[in-house]
């Protein structure tokens, strides 16, 4: 056992190499805004976790959000042991209705705890490590088409072969960044068109039926449920859902209708690994590909993903993400860096993560 003692709450900013992400509807972050928590226990074990929302305008979630909902949660929390997830998660659930953002954070560092506990890496935890490193995709922001097209070429050259363009705001642009890239994509490539909920379903389908003979994916072309699922069923490009996706009862519904072919499983949308882990493993049984990632964050999301997408069969692990690279800042030593395009999660017991103090600074919150 390894009861809770004491939560501490961190804020860290991470700026962006490329300055700015742009998506969807005139959204653009230039420094994303992460939490990241300690969970101290009376077994000398420390856990850590964290959350970044990819600003207030993309989830129901914000940042500031985030460390009030664990103010809320926290007290709840002490005195449990942190190896329990079901009682952990169940204990959260019932402090906090939804929110499932806030709780990322704290399911995370339990699963670090449970993982130092065990001497074993949490991929092993979660299923065991397929092969020694998996693909990621490279998101390209918002740009115009020419732009956009001349990233795949330099995203390629650092080992990239899967590529998520963001598009999602006027049709008629959007169909030439589409087709832009898709000129520059070399035999293996993967290319994604992402409107992040952006486009109305008229808007859906004209871009759908203009690039019915691009080899690219569309990717949560719409905000609704029934949007989407008229642009699905009048298309025959293959199909991502991202936003929509947020529960194992949205998974069976979506599967039910065929709905997609591909699901996104961002951790902080479902609530941490303990429910990304039920979901994925449903997804994999009833035959549906998954990208791993998170709306954003540093070097414990990276770590997390990395985890959860190795224990993922290759069959299923469509893609995954890696953060870290994307950020100036690194908030965590250990954390799984990038080579040609590929990833592999740390084999140390727990995350394999080692904040960096220097970094996260005084905590801004305790519970004890």
């Amino acid at each position: 056992m390894a009861l809770i003692r004491r939560i501490d709450v961190y804020r860290v900013e991470l700026p962006l190499h490329e300055g700015s992400y742009k998506w969807s509807g005139g959204n653009s972050v230039a420094v994303f805004d992460s939490t990241v928590v300690a969970i101290h226990t009376d077994a000398g074990i420390t856990g850590y976790g964290e959350v970044c929302p990819l600003g207030p305008a993309y989830l129901p979630a914000y940042a500031a959000g985030a460390r009030t909902g664990i103010a809320e949660i926290g007290p709840h929390l002490i005195g449990l042991d942190a190896t329990g997830l079901a009682v952990v998660n169940g204990c959260m659930d019932a402090a906090l209705r939804g929110h499932p953002y806030v709780k990322s954070a704290l399911d995370l560092a339990c699963w670090d705890i449970l993982g130092k506990v065990a001497g074993l890496p949490v991929a092993t935890l979660l299923g065991g490590r397929f092969g020694e490193s998996f693909a990621l995709y490279r998101a390209i922001s918002q740009e115009a088409p020419q732009q956009m097209a001349e990233k795949v070429a330099l995203y390629r050259a650092q080992g990239y072969t899967k590529f998520q363009l963001k598009v999602g705001g006027d049709p008629d642009t959007d169909i030439g960044r589409i087709h832009a890239a898709a000129a520059q994509l070399q035999r293996g490539d993967v290319l994604i068109a992402d409107a992040n909920t952006g486009w109305t379903q008229h808007q859906a389908l004209r871009v759908a039926d203009a690039v019915r003979d691009v080899d690219v994916y569309i990717e949560q072309p719409c905000a609704s449920y029934r949007e989407c699922l008229v642009v699905r069923r009048h298309t025959n490009r293959p199909f991502i859902l991202d936003e929509l996706v947020d529960s194992v009862d949205m998974l069976v519904e979506a599967a039910g209708d065929h709905a997609m072919d591909v699901i996104n499983l961002k951790l902080s949308k479902v609530g941490g690994l303990t429910k990304a882990r039920q979901i994925r493993d449903l997804a994999v049984s009833l035959g549906i590909a998954l990208t791993i990632e998170e709306t954003w964050g540093g070097d414990i999301i990276t770590a997390a993903i990395a985890h959860l997408a190795h224990s993922t069969p290759p069959a299923y692990l469509f893609s995954a993400t890696d953060f870290n690279s994307y950020v100036t800042v690194s908030n965590a030593a250990g954390a799984p860096p990038r080579h040609a395009g590929r990833l592999a999660a740390s084999t140390e017991p727990g995350l394999g993560i080692i904040p960096r103090w220097e970094i996260l600074g005084e905590p801004v919150l305790h519970v004890a």
